[in-house]
């Protein structure tokens, strides 16, 4: 681990992942002497980020153990789709303090999402009983590619007007006109990540802790997957790892793809896809959450379309699973039932390998559509907390800045 081992944000992310939890245990896995923790530890205590809890008793005193206090602060965090949004302020531990869901239209523009979000973000301060000054980050789940070294959003194929766009910059404009000026310390942190990463990283946390290689897919408007290994997201170079909906299927050149391309996976197996299909067989439907109410209702073509898409994502899982053998594989977003669940079981075990399918579970999320904004917490918790970062943060904390 990259800066100083001795520092107090390392010792912060030892109780934070629960390696070292007593001031015994961080002196026996640090090597500090007892008076180098204590002055540690005075550091997180004066911030507000530790607090002691009794611990087990083995006969004598109980020992004083020490957890991270996720009630010093508040994250704000938004999942958005592309035709309505989900927002909520979160305590430091993943605890809902406040939420709420409208509609709201990706393809209106970065401008005028931003600043509704930041309208949506003041009222739930409010309604979650916090003040402004709380606030820890903000954390932003997107429908498209997002390059995590410039941390905007790349050629989003069902984004029109966002690719390149300074969300991270634009978002804190709309905090301090909504909510509260920009203290003079420094910028507020805004995060952003695919929305695939984001619920995988949540599943996987959540649900499946022992899992070394996880795999989520998300079938709703479009087609995209999260990948985490080792407990970290894997991104790829750019940020482009997982975007399997646009790998093409050899026998559908004409299905043509919001990307401008024929032959996607999404343009066969989307919710779009199969709103058209429902349209086309009788059965008006507008977009992917329409497909989700009409499986809902058990209606007989779109269980069969589920199904059917199920197969097709199938087919291509069977390649993606070969290469990273993955331990679990979760389906999520509008599509995610028994039917799709069906299709995709179905191919995996009729195509891959059995030594491939032989210890995967595949299942359906358990956060639903609570994942994102539960896996966008996470993203700037970690970010916030990090050692080189909390260190710094103490530091800002100890010349009186936020």
């Amino acid at each position: 681990m990259a800066g100083n081992r001795a520092s107090a944000g390392h010792l912060l992310r030892l109780i934070r992942s629960g390696e070292a939890t007593t001031r015994g245990e961080l002196r026996q896995a640090t090597g500090l002497s007892r008076s180098t923790v204590g002055h540690r530890l005075e550091q997180l205590f004066g911030a507000g980020w530790l607090r002691d809890s009794a611990g087990a008793s083995t006969g004598g005193r109980p020992s004083a153990r020490l957890e991270f206090d996720p009630a010093h602060g508040v994250v704000l965090v938004a999942d958005l789709e592309t035709r309505h949004g989900r927002a909520a302020v979160l305590d430091l531990a993943g605890t809902t303090l406040a939420e709420r869901t409208g509609e709201l239209f990706i393809s209106d523009g970065p401008d005028a999402v931003l600043d509704r979000l930041a309208r949506w973000f003041a009222l739930l301060v409010d309604e979650a009983g916090t003040v402004p000054g709380m606030v820890c980050g903000i954390g932003l789940s997107v429908p498209g590619p997002v390059d995590p070294e410039s941390a905007r959003i790349v050629q989003p194929p069902i984004m029109p007007g966002w690719d390149r766009f300074p969300v991270r910059e634009r978002m804190r404009e709309a905090f301090a006109a909504h909510i509260a000026p920009l203290p003079p310390a420094g910028p507020l942190p805004v995060l952003l990540d695919n929305d695939a990463n984001l619920m995988a990283l949540a599943e996987q946390r959540e649900n499946h802790p022992g899992c070394g290689a996880f795999l989520l897919v998300k079938a709703s408007t479009g087609i995209g997957a999260g990948v985490v290994v080792g407990g970290e997201v894997y991104r790829g170079t750019d940020g482009g790892a997982g975007d399997i909906g646009h790998i093409r299927l050899h026998d559908r050149p004409d299905a043509l793809c919001m990307c401008g391309s024929y032959g996607c996976l999404a343009a066969v197996a989307s919710g779009r896809s199969l709103a058209e299909r429902l349209t086309a067989a009788g059965v008006p439907t507008a977009s992917g959450s329409g497909v989700r109410d009409h499986l809902a209702a058990g209606q007989p073509d779109a269980v069969r379309f589920a199904r059917e898409a199920g197969q097709r994502v199938g087919e291509v899982l069977v390649t993606v699973v070969t290469l990273l053998n993955p331990g679990v594989l979760v389906l999520a977003g509008d599509l995610a039932g028994t039917p799709f669940l069906a299709g995709v079981r179905e191919l995996l075990h009729q195509r891959a390998l059995p030594r491939t399918t032989a210890h995967l579970s595949v299942t359906l999320s358990a956060l639903g559509d609570r994942a994102a904004l539960v896996g966008g917490a996470a993203m700037v918790v970690d970010h916030l907390y990090a050692p080189d970062r909390a260190d710094a943060r103490l530091a800002a904390l100890a010349r009186g800045d936020r």
